[in-house]
């Protein structure tokens, strides 16, 4: 019973979803339900032909006043032919409403899902896996819009036809109506059954179809890594592993719908035998007209027969349930990162940078940064070193708010950046990563990614600014090259400079430069390195770097080890003192301690 609820609740959630679509809901359930009421009606119109047939002036419409057959066969056509235009006419807007709020209900529903994964925090991203997330924006809204376009026409025309049949049943024979609808509550309990049983068999097919996108993305993201350590057969098998996964389990709800059908087309046969012996024989002793035994007869398999797809419409309700269910699940997860309301005008912004008791720890991991107390007063260059996982990093993510800090205070200008507008607060920093992400598109859309609306010219002057110009103009279309998806068309160095530009371009009075120059070659360090200093000039700048060589002109390096902060001061200044940064500089040059 729990699973069955799980599903109702689900599509619960779904309508509170769609309020905004109730209307054409509405109206398409409306022209659903008329469409299956006139297309029951040409069975009663046979039943009435063969009254009219058999007993003449003593059938039906000669009781209403229509005494001439020939006549009475006229009315009968033309209702028909009224009958057959009003239901095409319906079929026809119940196609157009339900597929229209399908498509529309998708878009919406992919766009909120996605805006929303936009917000949550880079914390939550990291514990996620990308294919399972493209497989609920793409696999699973397109399975629930699958739904809408038929499933949901289905449940309710089966629901019309056995309250209109119903009527009709009683109305004529309440004797077989009650021998047919016997096995109706046998074909419901029959399909809740399937419902119940198929319900966790559906959500298990949701998670194999997001490993497998999973298994796809990570491979096609990782092929060179798989060509130089031939590992394609290896990856084959894991993929097939997956796939196979996926297939076995469609296989155990194909098992149960496949089934189904069978055993409910014997409950049809036994109502549709019912009727046919008990309705003959009542005509036979002259207690049921033939007209209406017509009716009775045609109307038992317009009952009985579409309940047969009752598991079919079922296994579509669980496979898009199955899909709302993780759909909406997104759309619900908390964002922890909240904005702030007050406005932060970029020219208004000077770029003072104070970290006062800051401590961090990803989820309920250990601190990765302790009590870090940092004052850096705006236009100062402030250099990060020390060892690989000493919190340099996640230092500088703290200052975009892409995670918030477990305790302590982060301030721009005096104000607590907690807040501050999170638009406004990021529009004021330029981000270089050292894992460069370029979009596909032109050198141009990349530079100006930050600024889609900035000039040829200041373009060109960002990419001179950082260096990138020269080989800017040796590409085959220059600033019109496309470079392929994430950058692979370009060197490391290439997409670091292009990377640099776009940071250029935005022109923010505050730039974090992460690892900038990690994966280049001396001359293109150097390159870098001067571009660095342009774009240091005039703001506040946190440079994170390995070699020492780039940051010795540094206003203020401040050295971490295990996430504390464990000197701060000058190169001049550390190299005098017996510590980790001396060490580091040795070790990097060569040199005796006193040495530049």
């Amino acid at each position: 019973m729990s699973e069955n609820l799980s599903s109702f609740n689900d599509l619960g959630r779904l309508l509170r979803y769609a309020r905004d679509h109730h209307g054409r809901i509405a109206l398409a359930t409306l022209c659903s339900v008329l469409n299956k009421l006139f297309d029951i009606m040409p069975e009663i119109l046979i039943g009435m032909a063969i009254d009219v047939v058999v007993r003449q002036e003593e059938s039906f419409l000669g009781a209403l006043g229509i005494a001439d057959p020939f006549h009475q066969i006229l009315v009968l056509g033309g209702l028909t032919i009224l009958v057959w235009g009003f239901e095409s006419v319906f079929e026809f807007l119940l196609l157009v409403l339900w597929r229209n709020t399908a498509q529309r209900l998708q878009h919406d529903l992919r766009l909120d899902a996605y805006g929303h994964l936009q917000e949550l925090d880079m914390a939550w991203f990291e514990d996620a896996s990308t294919g399972n997330l493209v497989a609920i924006l793409n696999d699973d809204v397109n399975q629930l819009e699958r739904f809408l376009d038929g499933g949901a026409n289905a449940l309710i025309q089966v629901v019309v036809t056995v309250l209109s049949v119903g009527g009709v049943f009683f109305y004529l024979s309440p004797p077989i109506a009650l021998m047919a609808f016997t096995r109706v509550p046998l074909i419901l309990i029959g399909a809740f059954w399937f419902q119940r049983r198929a319900q966790p068999r559906y959500a298990k097919v949701r998670e194999r179809v997001g490993a497998l996108g999973a298994r796809l993305a990570n491979n096609i993201g990782g092929i060179a890594t798989i060509k130089s350590f031939t590992r394609e057969q290896h990856e084959l098998e894991r993929l097939q592993q997956d796939s196979q996964a996926y297939v076995d389990a469609n296989r155990e709800a194909i098992r149960i719908s496949s089934a189904f059908i069978p055993v409910i087309r014997m409950a049809i046969m036994a109502g549709f035998v019912a009727t046919l012996i008990y309705g003959g024989k009542a005509v036979l002793d002259g207690t049921l007209n033939a007209g209406a035994y017509s009716v009775l007869v045609f109307l038992t398999q317009r009952l009985l027969w579409p309940l047969t797809r009752m598991a079919e419409t079922i296994d579509l309700f669980e496979r898009a349930m199955a899909s709302t269910r993780r759909i909406l699940n997104l759309i619900a997860t908390p964002v922890q990162v909240r904005p702030g309301e007050h406005a932060l005008p970029l020219e208004q912004v000077e770029g003072a940078i104070e970290f006062r008791h800051v401590s961090f720890a990803y989820g309920d991991g250990p601190e990765v940064l302790s009590d870090i107390n940092l004052t850096v007063p705006a236009g100062t260059t402030v250099a990060l070193v020390g060892q690989t996982g000493s919190g340099k990093s996640t230092l500088v993510k703290l200052l975009l708010r892409f995670y918030e800090p477990s305790s302590g205070q982060l301030l721009l200008d005096g104000q607590d950046l907690s807040t501050l507008n999170l638009q406004d607060l990021r529009r004021a920093i330029g981000f270089v990563s050292q894992d460069v992400y370029l979009f596909q598109g032109t050198v141009r859309e990349n530079i100006a990614y930050g600024r889609p609306d900035a000039a040829p010219a200041e373009i060109e002057a960002a990419a001179q600014a950082a260096e990138a110009t020269e080989f800017i103009r040796d590409l085959p279309a220059a600033y019109g090259t496309v470079v392929g998806e994430r950058g692979q068309k370009l060197s490391g160095g290439q997409r670091q400079r292009l990377s640099i530009a776009r940071a250029v371009l935005k022109d923010p009075p505050i730039v974090i430069l992460d690892e900038a120059t990690s994966a280049v070659d001396n001359e293109t360090e150097a390159a870098i390195q001067r571009s660095m200093q342009r774009v240091a000039e005039g703001r506040t700048t946190f440079v994170i770097a390995h070699r020492l060589s780039t940051i010795i002109d540094a206003d203020l390096i401040c050295v971490l080890d295990r996430g504390r902060v464990v000197q701060q001061g000058s190169h001049a200044q550390l190299l005098a003192q017996d510590g980790i940064y001396r060490g580091l500089w040795q070790v990097q040059t060569g040199l005796p301690d006193d040495s530049r």
